[in-house]
């Protein structure tokens, strides 16, 4: 049997495709295997129940450096989410094609590429002005954090708001209801979805960061749950330091930087569950 000529190109292209993705695929899958071989190492009850506060050598845990990574992130994202859910909906529903509109568009595209070590530095900057010299706190990680996370807030909903189609719109105003509530209870629920796929994104793009938190919130060995006293241990920095500068011996500062690493990895997963939840619940329901 001879094989038509739609159907040859059809199969060769699917071939192609095949192929490219499973070739992207390879480093994601050798860093995952990498990661999860390493860090399984320390994965015990120690490990997630117990700080550095004290532990020279083996022993230890990431108890203080998870709180800390938890309450700079939901605090990054406190500060970002309803900046960037605003923004988007005046860029989309109000700015159009103003002057303004162009001029925000503008800084949050310069914003979406810049260094996080800038962010960082510029939370230095700013809690040096307000505080002092050597002033190092958690709230300040959250205000770096901020700076990388808005952008991406803003650019997620506003490409989620475009794709409402404008009949929706059209419909609420032709029974007479304002433009701020058509806004808030036709345009938003029907692209919550995507929204919250868009802030999931953020947050995990943010909760990794090293370098803005290594300059503007330091290190510490113990727990400290007041973000705006004193340093606070995260879980990048902690793996960064445990792998960068091991003790003596290096064994157990390196297995506890992987399974750091291993945690981080976690709770970005469940953090993108959570969100795919969150979106299933309240997108509009369609039966």
């Amino acid at each position: 049997m001879v094989e038509g000529r739609r159907k040859a190109t059809d199969r060769l292209v699917t071939t192609v495709v095949t192929s490219a993705f499973l070739l992207a695929l390879l480093p994601l899958v050798s860093v995952l295997w990498t990661v999860i071989s390493n860090g399984l190492t320390r994965f015990d009850a120690e490990f997630f129940t117990s700080s550095m506060r004290g532990v020279v050598g083996e022993g230890g845990g990431v108890y203080h450096a998870i709180l800390g990574t938890l309450i700079i992130t939901a605090l990054a994202a406190l500060i970002s989410i309803p900046i960037g859910l605003l923004t988007a909906v005046y860029l989309v529903e109000y700015g159009k094609n103003s002057r303004l509109a162009r001029s925000i568009t503008f800084f949050v595209d310069v914003m979406t590429g810049i260094p996080s070590i800038v962010a960082g530095l510029f939370a230095v900057a700013l809690f040096t002005l307000l505080l002092g010299p050597g002033a190092r706190l958690g709230f300040a990680g959250s205000v770096a954090l901020s700076v990388l996370m808005i952008p991406i807030v803003v650019r997620a909903t506003e490409e989620m708001l475009k794709i409402v189609p404008n009949e929706l719109r059209e419909a609420a105003f032709a029974l007479g209801v304002p433009k701020w509530r058509t806004i808030l209870k036709v345009v938003i629920p029907t692209s919550v979805a995507g929204i919250a796929s868009g802030v999931t994104l953020a947050i995990a793009r943010v909760i990794g960061e090293t370098a803005p938190l290594l300059v503007a919130v330091g290190v510490t060995t113990g727990v400290n749950l007041n973000p705006f006293d004193g340093r606070m241990a995260t879980l990048p920095v902690f793996s960064y330091f445990s792998y960068a500068t091991p003790g003596v011996p290096r064994e157990p500062y390196l297995d506890r930087a992987w399974a750091a690493a291993l945690v981080l990895i976690i709770i970005v997963m469940v953090l993108n569950l959570l969100a795919r939840l969150i979106a299933r619940a309240f997108a509009p329901k369609t039966r």
